[in-house]
């Protein structure tokens, strides 16, 4: 019985002091320096698949990014493929060692994100309107820098633990 109660107490602590799972990336080239990257006009093309991987809906997105110190905006357009429009605009914060800090209107709370090598992972609760209704879903997003113009993007959505879905978006920086 003491074993036991020795082993879920190491457990326990290993767990509390573990790292952002994010750190695994720390060696990955090139580096994702975020304020570099979104700095200027972007653009990108995305999709939701549903739980079952069906193509739900595509969009298109362009975007402006600018920052003043560790402060920035990343302002966004978005036009999918149904026609409908979609503006968002995200207001981000530096922090001490590679972390971020995020918010939007349709955020709810803010978004909390850690580089590491050439990744970024946010994780986020956004109020998402669907056929009339707004439903909180938690996004756990993971964003991939492949060369300095390139970045690729796959978010997992989800309510209550369960997956509802995932959006796919590739970034690329517009020739300045």
């Amino acid at each position: 019985m003491k074993v036991l109660a020795i082993g879920t107490l190491s457990l326990l602590l290993s767990a509390c002091t573990s790292q952002s799972p994010v750190m695994q990336y720390a060696a990955l080239e090139p580096k994702l320096d975020l304020k570099q990257y979104l700095n200027g006009e972007l653009e990108a093309w995305g999709q939701f698949q549903d739980r079952s991987g069906v193509l739900v809906k595509r969009f298109h997105v362009n975007m402006t990014a600018t920052w003043q110190g560790n402060k920035g905006t990343l302002d966004e357009y978005f036009v999918y493929d149904d026609g409908s429009k979609q503006r968002r605009v995200w207001h981000l914060e530096a922090l001490d060692n590679g972390r971020y800090v995020g918010t939007a209107d349709d955020v709810i709370g803010s978004a909390q994100g850690h580089v590491a090598g050439s990744v970024l992972n946010w994780k986020y609760t956004m109020a998402l309107p669907v056929n009339g209704k707004t439903y909180h879903v938690q996004f756990d997003d993971w964003m991939y820098l492949h060369d300095q113009n390139t970045l690729v993007n796959r978010a997992v959505m989800s309510k209550f633990g369960i997956r509802l879905g995932e959006v796919t978006l590739f970034f690329r920086k517009k020739s300045s």
